[in-house]
């Protein structure tokens, strides 16, 4: 009953977008039918843009593009693990993390933050000279 009642609605939210639209009357095609189609059969949802567009002909055609979502890479390495922390490369920067423990108290922990960032430029210096070559 429930199925019925949904199904119902949902014709009739489409005959007013319909009549929003102007397109009753007209020929509605849908771009990428296939692949779209495919992966509905597949049991996928299919997550995209959807838009209307008019031909040269002046019919209205629906198009849809399929979202092109790639997996994140991560290109990070790690210069040198920290005791409460690390010091990473990218591409592009070179990244200093820390996180201590609130336990510490003030004095404590700048100096430990100061230790550590020691610790961080003598692996930054060692990187530098396992780069260079010596004759």
């Amino acid at each position: 009953m429930k199925n019925l009642i949904k199904r119902e609605q949902s014709k009739r939210v489409c005959y007013a977008e319909c009549e929003n639209f102007r397109l009753k009357g007209k020929k509605v095609f849908l771009k990428n039918e296939t692949q779209v189609m495919n992966a509905l059969k597949r049991g996928l949802k299919v997550e995209g843009r959807l838009w209307l567009e008019e031909t040269e002909d002046g019919q209205l055609v629906i198009c849809f593009q399929q979202y092109d979502r790639k997996p994140r890479l991560y290109s990070d390495r790690m210069i040198h693990r920290l005791e409460h922390g690390w010091v990473k490369e990218s591409k592009e920067r070179i990244k200093l993390f820390e996180s201590l423990p609130k336990e510490l108290g003030t004095a404590r922990v700048l100096a430990v933050i100061d230790r550590e960032t020691r610790e961080a430029k003598n692996a930054l210096i060692d990187r530098e000279l396992d780069l260079i070559e010596f004759c």
